[in-house]
């Protein structure tokens, strides 16, 4: 644990003699150390709490016999998905009790390289939420798309002297730990002895525990009670991810037992902007995991001292001398709401608001990231055989089928037919306007007509495209890439509804409540087109994510994730 600055007076205050700065009476403490919900009060110095009991205190707050817990931590999350920059993040997600969140970067990252990681730590200073960042070890993810950006070992070293730095991201390139690549095991090598994060989906058997040996901690992938448990014996900690297109918490909440809890932690990983604002951050995991039957001070254990002891912040993740004064207060223990929440010993929300102001931003001089090569913008699939390789959607999950289903054919072109729910997908290379697209077909997302489009897609961020005609993608995709960004619903020559994303086309300059409602418009200019997914666009924009089994699709083309390669559209 870091010592204060301030260690004199804070022993002083703690052994009674000076008095606290603040004391909460009336609290009902939810002590995570012990396991015990119990009265008492609670003495605060400076930023950091010097005892619990009856102190003398220049102020008092009266709680009225409501819960103290510890401030929420979110284990892992990539703040891009919000789709707004870190002071509007932090507007969402502080008033629910979340203090500290630890980001992976690598959406950024992925399009700007080393300047978009230090933007992050820019934007996010001054905000009533620590943000701590984790060096994005996979950009690209593979050498099976292109992205915005490469940042080597090389790269990432520079980034161990930030003081929010904590270690690693998830490394997503599972093949290249497995089979011992140069490049990745450098990566590895920069970070030994700092926190490292995985990213396995599926990987069991030898394979995994090579993946361990390396030197990876954590893993968020795992979908079935079984393929966690692997990973915990493998000596991972797993992560219950609870994100708006990935909805595994329930399925996983078995694994969690007296046993296993200390090695699981709750994390959002991608949450949309109006799932932060109507459901919640972790907040929202703790509440659903005590719904379904987990003890609350499990649940809050689960995202309050787990992670801090996973990232080794001894600093945090508990209420107890010495600590910091990350205080999250609410008066329901089966469905907690925070309703206080301290950050350092201030009051930074009350009653759902920020009760602190957030520093002002001007975004007006942030760089164009969306070029393409209008004219090398066509759609038209040449039919080199009858069947195809289709990417099957899974709702709610990232990972996807691959099918083989028969081609619809005019006049010697594989086209859409959106009759059998076979809908033409593209994504475009959109950093360098080198004319890269590549060109497939998906089932599952239920566009009748028209086509949806954005520069949100997982992890290189190019311009991928849905649609039912090729008229409808075009109009959706010079949309997107007009605005500098973005996501659209277009119909024929018509763009139905648009939301610009100016900041690296993945967050947009203005509030998340307005963000939150261009975005359910675009929803719902969707679904009107036919599309039966709760959320289109942050599905679509997995379907570009060649780490997760088990078809994909990037610029390069179709992408077998279990082979890791690119194969044929047409199946002979």
């Amino acid at each position: 644990m870091d010592l204060p600055l301030d260690l004199p007076r804070l022993l002083a205050v703690a052994r009674g003699d000076e008095p606290a700065d603040l004391l909460l009476t009336g609290a009902r403490l939810v002590d995570v150390l012990s396991g015990e919900v119990y009265p008492t009060s609670i003495a605060l110095a400076g930023p950091f709490i010097a005892g619990l009991g009856d102190y003398p205190a220049r102020r008092t707050i009266d709680l009225g016999g409501r819960y103290v817990a510890p401030g929420l931590i979110d284990a892992h999350v990539h703040i891009e998905s919000s789709q707004v920059p870190p002071p509007e993040f932090a507007r969402a997600v502080v008033p629910r009790g979340v203090t500290t969140v630890v980001t992976d970067p690598h959406e950024i990252a992925n399009v700007l390289g080393l300047p978009g990681i230090r933007f992050m730590l820019e934007d996010s200073e001054g905000i009533p939420l620590d943000v701590l960042v984790n060096a994005p070890s996979c950009v690209p993810a593979t050498d099976l798309e292109t992205s915005g950006a490469r940042l080597e070992a090389a790269d990432l070293v520079a980034l161990l002297d930030e003081p929010r730095v904590l270690g690693l991201a998830e490394v997503m390139s599972f093949p290249g730990v497995i089979q011992g690549d140069a490049a990745v095991l450098e990566k590895l090598r920069a970070f030994r002895g700092r926190p490292v994060d995985g990213h396995c989906p599926g990987v069991s058997g030898h394979a995994l525990q090579a993946y361990a040996a390396a030197g990876i901690g954590s893993d968020h992938e795992a979908v079935t009670v079984e393929e966690a448990r692997e990973k915990l014996r493998a000596g991972l900690t797993v992560f219950l991810r609870e994100a708006s297109n990935a909805r595994n918490l329930r399925d996983l909440l078995p694994l969690v037992t007296p046993v296993t809890e200390r090695r699981c932690c709750l994390c959002t990983d991608d949450r949309q902007p109006e799932d932060l604002l109507d459901e919640g951050s972790i907040d929202h995991l703790v509440r659903l995991a005590i719904r379904e039957g987990l003890d609350p001070v499990t649940a809050i254990r689960l995202a309050t001292l787990n992670p801090a002891e996973h990232y080794r912040l001894s600093d945090r993740g508990a209420v107890a001398p010495g600590r910091r004064a990350d205080l999250f207060v609410f008066s329901d223990l089966a469905a907690p709401r925070a309703e206080m929440v301290f950050r350092g010993g201030e009051l930074v929300a009350e009653g759902g608001e920020l009760a602190v102001a957030l520093p002002h931003r001007d975004y007006s001089g942030q760089p164009r990231t969306v070029h393409i090569d209008r004219g090398r913008l066509d759609f038209a699939i040449p039919a080199r055989g009858r069947k195809v390789r289709v990417i099957g959607v899974i709702p709610d999950q990232l990972l996807t089928t691959s099918l083989v289903m028969e081609a619809t054919l005019c006049d010697g072109l594989a086209v859409a037919d959106p009759e059998r729910d076979l809908l033409k997908m593209a994504v475009v290379e959109r950093h360098r306007a080198t004319g890269g697209l590549g060109l497939g077909f998906v089932h599952g997302v239920g566009l009748q007509r028209g086509a949806i489009a954005g520069t949100v897609a997982h992890d290189h961020h190019n311009l991928v495209v849905i649609g039912a005609d090729d008229l409808s993608m075009r109009t959706a995709a010079l949309a997107v890439a007009d605005a500098g960004g973005g996501q659209a619903v277009a119909l024929g020559e018509e763009v139905l509804s648009l939301l610009p994303l100016p900041i690296a086309g993945l967050m947009s300059d203005r509030p998340i409540r307005e963000v939150a409602n261009q975005a359910k418009a675009l929803r719902e200019a969707a679904q009107r087109l036919g599309v039966r997914l709760r959320d289109p666009f942050m599905a679509m924009s997995f379907l570009a994510l060649e780490v997760i089994p088990s078809l994909k699709l990037t610029d390069k083309g179709l992408v077998d994730v279990e082979l890791f390669e690119v194969v044929p559209l047409f199946v002979e």
